[in-house]
């Protein structure tokens, strides 16, 4: 069946993987959606035809998302009114008959992409509706059946989008409508314990259905923070846990009605199964343990408003490689000390710690900062597990875009791949130490900013040592 998906005209590129997304949690492996555009709208248009199995996986897929507006049965589309009426006129009575019956109730809704229509104006076009044979009563509250009308203008005042060539109306049957109401609900200015680097609530809303969270999955976030990601899991109906390498976040908080714990009891959600300090770098996870995971959502440190950071501490930077002790009446309150934690090498601990803790089938989830330029697949980090699902660009200045990558997890973590992953994470080290060492000839050790190569975010699981390129300030 083929309905008419009316998208909300932001976050353009999102919008079509996360129906796709929607599409397999409801349909499984066996979703195979097929879309259609009519000839004279944008490709960024709101406005696309989809072919899904029946209403209520429409309905189901609407409840859930995000950027979606609603899911129509397209009832009869021109240019002009005139056009519009004969396409209705053409429509099969059989179609239309069951919605028209005298025991139904039913209200019209006026809707434009591009313009404002008045009060009078949104009469004007339900009144033009008149030879349509509705025969039950009206009904604005509560109504069986709601049909739209939505129109769009062929000129430059087109919502940003360049002009259509034609004028559009369409009227149609409301199939099902997204709810908005949820982003409202969780969105920032309303939440208890914040941070400089909180997820924006639509946004963590629109990771959890990429990463197809649902009841009885368990979701990983590896760099919690305040929780933002957990709580849109949760929302979902996920279980979730979450790890961060800044105690203080994680354990107090700004109080004890303002950690990531409140964040949760807020809004009524199941607490994480877990929250633990822990580095990316050095996983806290046994050796034999895998597959443990469904989903792992997060959104990793690349340094705009916080840089990367991962164990380590002066005696480290001065390459003496063995632990301080810490005194055990000073365990309780220690904060472990912290060094710089390059994007490539955060990078490429996540996708091993993915590979490796995913089940099969698991979808990791996260974004990826990138010049414009370097935003396509052949720039993208790469993995032997993992399979690209989605790569969706959100601009961010005139050089600058980062990418929400929605990566699924389709072979075996080998102990090939793991040895690979310990010599690669073994040279991320060395070349640490000879960076440190060098930078403290050069008197400048507290000065390094570095910015590694294309060639250092890609991991193939080859043979090939990654290089880095360093910057001295």
């Amino acid at each position: 069946m083929w309905f008419l998906c009316y998208f909300l005209h932001r976050l353009l590129d999102y919008r079509k993987p996360e129906i796709e997304s929607l599409a397999k949690l409801f349909l499984g492996e066996n979703a195979e959606l097929k879309w259609k555009q009519s000839p004279h709208h944008h490709e960024d248009s709101p406005f696309y035809f989809i072919d899904l199995p029946s209403e209520d996986v429409a309905r189901q897929i609407a409840s859930r998302s995000v950027l979606l507006k609603g899911f129509f049965e397209v009832w009869g589309e021109g240019r002009t009114y005139d056009e519009l009426k004969a396409s209705i006129e053409s429509l099969s009575d059989e179609k239309k008959a069951p919605f028209l019956t005298e025991d139904s109730t039913f209200k019209i809704v006026v809707d434009a992409f591009g313009k404002v229509l008045s009060l009078d104006e949104q009469n004007e076009r339900i009144h033009a509706l008149s030879y349509i044979p509705f025969m039950g009563a009206v009904n604005l509250k509560n109504p069986q059946h709601k049909f739209w009308i939505i129109e769009t203008e062929g000129n430059d005042f087109n919502n940003g989008l360049p002009p259509a060539d034609n004028r559009s109306i369409i009227f149609g049957r409301e199939i099902g409508l997204s709810n908005r109401k949820v982003v409202v609900k969780y969105e920032l200015s309303r939440r208890s314990y914040l941070g400089p680097t909180a997820m924006d609530a639509e946004v963590a809303l629109l990771m959890a259905n990429q990463a197809l969270a649902k009841p009885g999955k368990l979701v990983y976030d590896p760099f919690v923070g305040t929780g933002s990601i957990l709580v849109a899991a949760a929302h979902c109906g996920a279980m979730t846990m979450g790890a961060d390498i800044d105690i203080r976040v994680i354990r107090d908080g700004k109080g004890p009605d303002r950690n990531v714990w409140s964040n949760f009891k807020q809004y009524e959600l199941p607490s994480p199964v877990g929250l633990i300090r822990a580095d990316n770098n050095v996983p806290p996870w046994r050796p034999n343990l895998f597959e443990v995971y469904d989903a792992i959502i997060c959104d990793p440190p690349y340094g705009v408003r916080a840089g990367g950071r991962k164990s380590g501490g002066r005696k480290m930077l001065q390459g003496i490689r063995d632990p301080y002790t810490i005194q055990e009446n000073m365990r309780k309150d220690h904060i472990p000390s912290t060094a710089p934690y390059t994007l490539a090498e955060c990078l490429h601990d996540l996708l091993d710690m993915a590979a490796r803790l995913l089940v099969i089938g698991g979808r990791l989830v996260f974004f990826y900062p990138a010049p414009r330029d370097e935003c396509g697949d052949d720039f993208l980090p790469k993995h032997p597990c993992f399979t690209l699902i989605a790569n969706s660009e959100q601009i961010l200045s005139s050089r600058y875009s980062r990418c929400l990558l929605t990566m699924e997890k389709t072979s075996k973590y080998t102990e090939i791949i793991a040895a690979t992953a310990r010599r690669v994470h073994q040279e991320f080290k060395d070349n640490h130490s000879e960076m440190l060492q060098e930078s403290r000839e050069n008197g400048s050790l507290h000065h390094i900013v570095f910015a590694p190569s294309n060639e250092a975010h890609r991991l193939e699981g080859s043979e090939s040592r990654p290089r880095y390129r360093g910057k001295y300030v």
